[in-house]
């Protein structure tokens, strides 16, 4: 079988790690997930991954509680590194090869973001983790998984939800809502369907680097995406 996607960027929020549960990290989704990553690496499908810190701290959620915009950010991004660590780990005991690059410097823990090394670990086929989104406050980590895809040339961004592709509404809401199979950036813009931040959204456009939003949960679907499939909702130019 010959994938349709050679590279790949995979958003993998934090909130996906936890699963169901209110926080932290779900041990048990957290090694469906690397399931899912390895069955893909074995197409030979090189895998860069941006993971964001929502299920251990949200910066702008914090900021309600009085904690200053820009520290509230540098937590939430140290919250990421925290989620790399606990991924690479799952991934070495799941047999795959992962590397972090953090976009803040601490050296004891991660290596730093060098993008000619991170070229080559993921031509190498090792599966590369980008932690502590772009480095810079107030840009999410959705803008991080647009700017790290656009800078490692891969063919397309999926964003992995709890949500099988983007919808007319909230399908947990509204039982009527339909799934879009594809979409535009600027309908998805438009119509504000909160699929990830203007700004990631905005990026892509311009780079014409295409989007898929599926969900991580529906077994086989992050593998599917990556064969071509009707998977999730496509979002291009």
């Amino acid at each position: 079988m010959t994938a349709t996607y050679k590279r790949i960027l995979l958003k993998l929020s934090g909130e996906a790690l936890m699963g169901e549960d209110s926080h932290g990290i779900n041990h048990a989704i957290m090694k469906r997930i690397v399931a899912e990553v390895s069955e893909v690496n074995k197409l030979g499908v090189e895998i860069a991954i941006v993971v964001g810190g929502g299920n251990i701290f949200r910066g702008m959620t914090s900021t309600k509680d009085g904690i200053e915009r820009v520290t509230a950010d540098y937590m939430g991004m140290l919250a990421t590194v925290m989620n790399a660590l606990a991924l690479q780990d799952a991934m070495k005991q799941g047999g795959l090869i992962p590397r972090i690059q953090s976009a803040l410097r601490m050296e004891q823990v991660v290596e730093p973001y060098i993008r000619g090394r991170a070229m080559r670990y993921l031509k190498e086929g090792r599966v590369v983790i980008f932690a502590a989104g772009t480095g810079n406050p107030f840009f999410t980590t959705d803008t991080a998984a647009a700017l790290r895809g656009m800078e490692m040339n891969v063919d397309i961004v999926l964003k992995a939800t709890k949500v099988d592709g983007i919808y007319t509404s909230d399908p947990k809401i509204n039982s009527e809502a339909t799934r879009f199979q594809k979409i535009t950036f600027n309908e998805a813009i438009a119509k504000n369907l909160q699929v990830m931040d203007a700004t990631a959204l905005t990026l892509c456009r311009d780079q014409k680097l295409p989007l898929n939003v599926f969900s991580i949960f529906k077994a086989g679907a992050l593998k599917r995406v990556v064969m071509g499939e009707d998977e999730g909702t496509l979002v291009t130019v």
